[in-house]
């Protein structure tokens, strides 16, 4: 079954019970195999908001991609994201993003259903708040454009 990586952040309401629920609701869509701890981080890009708490999950699923993602979005809208009244990269109940897929990568358009996927996520190895949780539980799995391992990615972040 493909191991999917996943990657969780929240900063409005209780950000600890949000990425819970979050990981509960995803174990809904296949085995949750290692979930890492919560960062406390600094938000990035749009920074005149509350903090974040991040995380990062594997889940072993049948879902294909883009399947998965429809999921995750449905969770968050669930959860009370509204990502069409939002600011773009702004605070955010629930933020889950479709990291890897096993080995693959993957460009799809956008449609009336879903938006545009792109695995890896484009800007993963440039986001410490993404690796580091990543790196916890697995350091070694590869980006497949990179070739490098999620430790080497977070490693070579400039400080």
């Amino acid at each position: 079954m493909p191991l999917a990586a996943i990657a969780l952040g929240s900063n409005l309401g209780d950000r600890e019970r949000n990425l819970r629920e979050a990981i509960a609701r995803i174990g809904e869509l296949g085995r949750v195999c290692a979930v890492s701890s919560f960062h406390d981080t600094d938000p990035v890009g749009y920074i005149d908001q509350p903090r974040f708490l991040n995380a990062a999950l594997l889940v072993e699923t049948e879902l294909q991609p883009v399947e998965l993602m429809g999921a995750l979005l449905a969770i968050e809208r669930a959860l009370g994201r509204d990502r069409a009244g939002s600011v773009p990269k702004g605070p955010r109940i629930l933020d889950l993003d479709l990291l890897l897929y096993g080995g693959l990568t993957v460009h799809t358009p956008a449609t009336a259903d879903h938006p545009t996927l792109t695995l890896p996520h484009p800007e993963m190895h440039l986001r410490r708040f993404v690796l580091a949780p990543l790196a916890e539980i697995a350091p070694e799995m590869i980006h497949p454009i990179t070739g490098r391992t999620i430790t080497e990615l977070l490693t070579n972040l400039p400080v």
